[in-house]
């Protein structure tokens, strides 16, 4: 057997994808698997944004680097190019939408990145020997077409679905996400790399048995597929190693037997300006309170939107929406209840985000991102760590003023559980959400 990191180095290797287990669908590395962050940040800006056009000296720019020393540190990591890597994930996709959908073949062609369906068609002969046609209906042998675009994305198991589902519930913003019949609903808005905007919803569902996430999006979306799958991935922390994770936290069994379970993941989000907002709206008040504080944000100051999905009809407003308010931002607010400092923090926030100040993506440093958000006033270090857990993937926070993690762990000081916490890095964030939900 040989045994490759990534699909790029396999595909150089002259292997292609098996048609039976669906490579495609494998979780990918987490944060802390790469030895080189700057790769294995770069790598998550090309999974996110495969789909795009976007030059290697553009994504370069936005790590805080030359395109020359990216190519050279990602083939170092890797073993392949990032536009080798690039290709693949192209690929992948396009792979992942002619088994799993009907849409026509020139439209998986643009939505995977290629561009053109003469390059698709080309690198579909180089690489697997079949033209997309005859590998869709390889594919497709046995099988009946689903009418709904529904696309699968895979994970390493066990996960715990409820426990998500049960954290995103009670945090669900009203008419922007809901959860019902055991499924994730949420309205969406993607921009495209050309700038132009791509509206619509997507419901997200578990299929244990085969270990799998099934996403099904309105058609609108189709043009921005990659991003959004990659947003779902970040979401729902797909690629979390739960073996890995739990055999460095068993050790919590010790304090209180059941106190962590494997499986567990770390929610993160879709939009990091909307997790953001609301982690700020959320200071010192219960999760209600903060719900409805961002119901009427969202009444108020979103973008409606056409769903299928019954009382989801708003987008979360962005960063351009609140800028647009500039000095009347407070009082907008203040009339639905945001006192005037937590106004002024998400009004500095979007700042900070539209010039560049700070970045939540995960391609962001998640310990510079935190020191800098921790910098604006009116975010304290509870409201950064939590940022970035969800935004980030940041594996490591740890909240010792948070009262749930106290009711958790009573007759500990903050500086006592901060001590009891070294043990559990760096999956301190798994730990705090193994406490969370032992309330």
């Amino acid at each position: 057997m040989t045994f490759f990191a990534t699909a790029a180095e396999a595909e150089q290797a002259g292997y292609r994808p098996c048609m039976l287990c669906r490579p495609e669908l494998a979780p990918g590395n987490s944060v802390v698997d790469a030895s080189s962050a700057l790769a294995q940040r770069a790598a998550r800006l090309l999974d996110e944004y495969c789909g795009s056009g976007q030059s290697l000296k553009y994504l370069a720019n936005r790590l805080g680097c030359t395109d020359r020393h990216l190519r050279r540190v990602f083939e170092q990591e890797y073993h392949v190019t990032p536009v080798q890597y690039l290709q693949t994930r192209r690929q992948l996709m396009a792979k992942n939408l002619l088994t799993d959908t009907s849409l026509p073949v020139l439209e998986v062609a643009m939505a995977a990145g290629f561009g053109s369906l003469r390059r698709m068609n080309d690198l579909f002969q180089k690489h697997y020997r079949l033209s997309p046609t005859s590998f869709r209906k390889a594919a497709a042998a046995g099988k009946v077409q689903k009418k709904d675009i529904t696309v699968n994305l895979g994970y390493r198991p066990p996960y715990r679905w409820e426990e998500i589902l049960s954290f995103l519930s009670v945090r669900a913003i009203p008419a922007v996400e809901t959860i019902r019949n055991n499924s994730y609903f949420r309205t969406v808005s993607l921009v495209g790399w050309k700038g132009e905007p791509y509206k619509g919803w997507i419901q997200v569902q578990q299929l244990e048995q085969k270990n799998l996430l099934c996403v099904t999006l309105s058609d609108s979306l189709v043009p921005v597929l990659p991003q959004l799958l990659y947003r779902v991935r970040r979401l729902f922390d797909l690629d979390c190693n739960p073996q890995l994770i739990y055999h460095s936290l068993e050790s919590m069994n010790e304090l209180r037997p059941g106190l962590c379970v494997e499986g567990i993941r770390v929610p993160g989000c879709f939009d990091p300006f909307e997790t953001a907002v609301r982690a700020i709206l959320g200071q010192q008040i219960t999760i209600k309170a903060a719900n409805t504080l961002a119901g009427r944000v969202v009444e108020r100051l979103g973008t409606p939107v056409e769903t299928e999905i019954e009382g989801l009809n708003r987008i979360f407003p962005t960063v351009g929406d609140i800028l647009c308010l500039k000095d009347n931002l407070q009082e907008q607010l203040g009339i639905l209840g945001v006192i005037a400092t937590r106004s002024e923090s998400i009004g500095t926030l979007a700042q900070a985000l539209a010039d560049g100040t700070i970045d939540l993506s995960q391609s962001g440093d998640p310990e510079q991102q935190i020191n800098k958000l921790r910098s604006l006033r009116g975010i304290g270090n509870w409201t950064a760590q939590y940022i970035a857990m969800r935004t980030l993937g940041w594996p490591d926070a740890f909240l010792e003023t948070d009262a749930g993690i106290k009711r958790a762990l009573p007759g500990y000081s903050s500086k006592q559980m901060l001590e009891l916490a070294e043990r559990w890095r760096p999956w301190r964030s798994y730990a705090t959400v193994n406490l969370w939900n032992t309330l």
